[in-house]
């Protein structure tokens, strides 16, 4: 017979085998235990390198600029026009000093520039295009100012057709002071003195340093 604990004796040992069950938590520690951990993310899959035949085949073929064609007009014009007065203007003066004669040289620039220009055109064509200057703060996106190249192209007009006539010192002063106005130099005044003062030292420049005579014009006896 097993004792009773009211009745001043030990408690009943527990039978073998028979294992201990734990204490079961409450709500207060349910809700103090923290959330479980969320599995890690995968990670993400790195992109694939590009492949450079893929892109060159995707990418439209450069178009050409147009506008390039002018420059491979004037400079087959030049060469057509060199070679022209070479061979027709130009004699046939041969001495010992010079066995070679004057034509070679101008005959061999213009075909030179006919050469450039060929190459110019193909590459033009192709979709070649220059490198702008990296050192100029220039926006490619603005139009031409017509205004300031008719300015320039008519002060050098001027000069063609006046050096002859009024002499270097006066066309060449126009020359000056129409470039400075045409780019928007405003001092009228001083810009006259600088452009008289530049042709005075060219003139002599020529005439003195170098052997030269520029044309005097209505000056002639004065300079």
């Amino acid at each position: 017979m097993t004792t009773r604990p009211d009745r001043g004796g030990d408690l009943p040992p527990r039978p073998p085998g028979v294992p201990a069950i734990p204490a079961q938590p409450g709500p207060e520690a349910a809700a103090a235990a923290p959330p479980p951990a969320a599995p890690p993310a995968p990670a993400a899959e790195e992109p694939a390198a590009a492949d450079p035949a893929v892109d060159a085949a995707t990418e439209p073929a450069p178009r050409p600029d147009r506008a390039q064609y002018g420059v491979v007009a004037f400079l087959a014009l030049v060469g057509g026009f060199v070679i022209f007065d070479a061979t027709t203007r130009i004699g046939r003066a041969i001495n010992t000093a010079d066995p070679i004669g004057p034509k070679p040289v101008p005959i061999l620039l213009g075909v030179l520039l006919l050469v450039i220009a060929v190459i110019y055109a193909v590459d033009v064509a192709r979709g070649g295009r220059g490198e702008p200057e990296a050192g100029e703060d220039v926006d490619l996106s603005l139009p031409i100012d017509w205004r300031t190249v008719l300015l320039l192209v008519g002060a050098f007009l001027v000069n063609a057709v006046l050096i002859e006539r009024l002499g270097w010192v006066i066309s060449g002063t126009i020359l000056f002071w129409g470039s400075a106005y045409a780019l928007g130099n405003r001092h009228y005044v001083r810009n006259l003195l600088i452009a008289v003062a530049l042709s005075l030292i060219t003139f002599y420049t020529f005439a003195i340093g170098l052997g030269v005579d520029l044309p005097a014009g209505v000056l002639q006896g004065i300079l």
